[in-house]
């Protein structure tokens, strides 16, 4: 008789069965690290939970998240409470969750954390250093797996917005240990390149574990070295990771990286369509305008009667004409010249009378000098008499025995007093 065979559906139901009638299993505390957080729409939790040694899938319906009092996320170090069981439709085991209480960070959320810290101290985030990426970039080089679904979306992608954009693919291992040396290999690389413009280095979504290589300190200076413009598109929009705080822009997927890096054709299209648009219409508007004012001037007088146009300008040449005459400078000439001849003679008449005037002047004070001269008083026998070269004009000044001087209008003599009176006596 042949063996029967089981149905998977039947293997699944009776694992289960094991498991939910294990007492063991039916009420756990189970200590780890948060990793892979996801909150779905409907509200409830699907995270990894895991020590150095091993992972398991938790599952914490809505029910029992809102009363967990924390944000869980990546790197949390979490006390679960729940129960072991299977999820039929896969066959995977995974615990499902009643309780969650945050113990700590986990160590690779706490190296994130401080090695974060110090490169911002540093200087290494600071938006003076970020480079502009070119608008129309000739080649854009990509840093991720060969065979990643990333790649694949990056080159569809700027094909299909921008093909005049070349694409230049460095093959780069983004998880492991060996892949934060790819990385920065990749990088310099890339920059050594002169058709290269800018660059995109990133990776799918995952885990803390499997986006770490862009964590690492290296490849976040290898980034803030690069010549070229880094757009750092790893993981979902959730994750972040060191290259995105160091890099030029962040892009929260590979595939937004792609509409970064590259304009829009039909956006260009358009805008080209809508400026050729102005342009003719700004064309036309001003040939209409322009139209407009030549008839309008080849309507008026002054072209169909152009003497009238000769007329007012050989007025005005008349005019001008004689103001010249009037004006030249022999005639300004001849009128300085008879003025300057007008303003010899009255300078030399009034020098005359100055003269004249000054000599009357003269000769009347010489007159009143020689009424007070007194030499000429002396002439008529007065005398001027000094004593130590001071006039005497006292008695009382001199004494008997003194020497003075006695001064006539032709010469003078020395005496001695012999004798002294005052008054009549």
């Amino acid at each position: 008789m042949a063996e029967k065979a089981l149905t998977v559906t039947a293997l699944t139901k009776y694992i289960k069965y094991k498991f939910d009638e294990d007492r063991h299993l039916k009420n756990i505390l189970l200590e780890g690290e948060v990793s892979n957080f996801k909150h779905n729409v409907r509200g409830h939790f699907y995270f990894t939970l895991k020590d150095d040694g091993a992972q398991i899938s938790v599952v914490m319906f809505k029910s029992n998240a809102w009363k967990v009092k924390f944000k869980p996320k990546e790197g949390d170090h979490v006390l679960v409470r729940g129960y072991v069981s299977v999820f039929e439709k896969s066959g995977s085991y995974q615990i499902y969750a009643e309780s969650m209480e945050e113990v700590g960070l986990g160590n690779l959320y706490q190296a994130y954390l401080k090695l974060k810290e110090d490169l911002e101290k540093e200087g290494l985030f600071d938006e003076k250093y970020k480079k502009a990426l070119p608008r129309f970039p000739r080649q854009v080089a990509v840093l991720t797996s060969a065979t990643g679904a990333a790649v694949r979306d990056i080159i569809n992608i700027i094909n299909r917005r921008y093909p005049l954009t070349k694409i230049l693919v460095y093959p780069t291992t983004v998880q492991g240990d060996e892949a934060k040396h790819e990385v920065v290999k990749s990088i310099e690389a890339a920059n050594q390149n002169p058709d290269n413009d800018v660059i995109i280095v990133g990776r799918g979504g995952g885990s803390i574990e499997d986006l770490w290589a862009f964590n690492e300190e290296i490849v976040a200076r290898a980034i803030f070295a690069s010549k070229l413009p880094i757009v750092s598109a790893v993981g979902h929009e959730t994750d972040f990771t060191i290259a995105d705080f160091v890099a030029d822009m962040r892009a929260p997927t590979p595939s937004g990286a792609a509409e970064i890096v590259v304009p829009d054709k039909v956006t260009l299209l358009r805008d080209v369509a809508r400026l050729r648009s102005r342009a003719y219409d700004t064309t036309s508007r001003s040939i209409q305008l322009n139209q407009q004012a030549l008839d309008r001037l080849l309507g008026r007088y002054v072209l169909k009667d152009p003497t009238r146009i000769v007329m007012p300008q050989s007025k005005r040449y008349e005019f001008l004409h004689d103001k010249l005459r009037i004006l030249h400078p022999s005639k300004r000439l001849s009128q300085s010249h008879e003025r300057l001849e007008k303003l010899t003679y009255g300078l030399h008449r009034n020098y005359k009378l100055t003269v004249l005037s000054a000599k009357e002047k003269l000769q009347k004070r010489m007159e009143h000098l020689s009424y007070v001269n007194p030499l000429n008083i002396m002439k008529k026998g007065y005398t001027l008499v000094k004593k130590d070269g001071a006039i005497v004009k006292s008695v009382d000044q001199v004494s008997t025995d003194d020497m003075i001087e006695v001064q006539f209008y032709d010469g003078a003599l020395r005496s001695k007093v012999l004798e002294k009176k005052k008054g009549d006596s």
